[in-house]
């Protein structure tokens, strides 16, 4: 049944992946490049964002239709799970804003403010991480060699908060590059799915899988060269929907691991801003660690094709994948 509905998602996701195309097109919701970037990147001038929409859309009437009517008396989704869709919707709601305020068809072409961005995914993060501590008493924390279940008391709220916010916008950056913010997130997907189905949390795992199914249905228009952009509609619900999920699980020291490569773009970013503004007060000007911020562009800039990063990013995050079910195991 998971599997199907993974199968199910993929081809809903791909049926109007089309007409959300000619939409976004005809809004000219095109995406804009940044010019300090590879020069190769200049060609993806104008092609069409806000392509979260096309993943969130189809797990969302998915999750409300098989909580409303249960099949031959079953309940293939459980109440669960709709918290972690709000999450999504609600994330997803906030990159929409940005993207659409962002768009080259707009007049500002910036984006919410930083503070603004900010005080959203609090305010979204805080609701979700109350819901998850008081409402569904999900596990605290697990780790690995250590038998049951660690309390955190009140402490996990701020906990909660953090890791939401911060894989969220882990994700955002990981986003840049045709395929590779989509291929990651499913792989973590799995992952998490799999660790739910080990711990006997059929929903949480069916809804792991629904979400894969449509986030590899958007892969069929954002492989390179991408028709489609995610956007931060899609990144930041992404992020923060599998934060949410790996606290559901009890497994969110994991997430490091299993979310590798957004864990290394976000790090390579706080490094490069850091040493630059340090260098800039010490030396008078500003110095850098990577040739680009964040790692997957440094890498472009080395040389790498875009679909050898990609494509070894993928590698190493389907090693961490299989390493951090193995460290849920023990």
């Amino acid at each position: 049944m998971t599997l199907a509905l993974a199968g199910v998602s993929f081809l809903l996701t791909v049926i109007w992946g089309p007409p959300l195309l000619r939409i976004l097109r005809y809004f000219k919701a095109g995406k804009a490049i940044r010019v300090d970037g590879p020069q190769h990147h200049l060609v993806k001038m104008g092609t069409p964002t806000m392509g979260g929409i096309l993943i969130v859309l189809p797990v969302v009437l998915i999750t409300v239709l098989l909580n409303v009517s249960p099949i031959m008396g079953f309940t293939l989704l459980g109440k669960s799970i709709l918290l972690p869709v709000g999450v999504m919707v609600g994330f997803a709601f906030l990159g929409a804003i940005d993207d659409w305020q962002g768009l080259i068809g707009s007049a500002k072409r910036t984006g919410l403010s930083v503070r603004a961005k900010f005080l959203g995914q609090l305010g979204l993060a805080t609701l979700a991480a109350v819901g998850l501590k008081y409402f569904l008493k999900v596990p605290d924390m697990f780790l690995p060699g250590i038998k049951g279940n660690i309390d955190l008391g009140i402490f996990y709220l701020p906990i909660a908060v953090f890791i939401i916010i911060g894989t969220s916008n882990a994700v955002n950056f990981t986003d840049g590059l045709d395929g590779l913010a989509g291929l990651i997130s499913a792989t973590a997907f799995a992952c998490y799915g799999g660790i739910a189905i080990l711990q006997h949390q059929i929903f949480i795992a069916r809804f792991c899988f629904a979400l894969v199914g449509a986030i590899f249905g958007f892969l069929w228009f954002n492989v390179h060269p991408a028709e489609l952009f995610m956007g931060d509609t899609g990144s930041l619900a992404l992020g923060a929907t599998l934060a949410v999920v790996a606290l559901m699980t009890g497994q969110w020291a994991l997430l490091p691991i299993i979310a590798i490569i957004p864990v290394s773009a976000t790090l390579s970013v706080i490094i490069q801003t850091g040493y630059f503004k340090y260098t800039k007060r010490r030396f008078g000007e500003g110095r850098r660690v990577f040739k680009m911020a964040p790692i997957q562009h440094h890498f472009e800039l080395l040389g790498w094709s875009e679909t050898q990063v990609v494509q070894r990013f993928w590698l190493i995050s389907l090693l961490a994948a299989m390493i951090g079910i193995g460290l849920a195991l023990v």
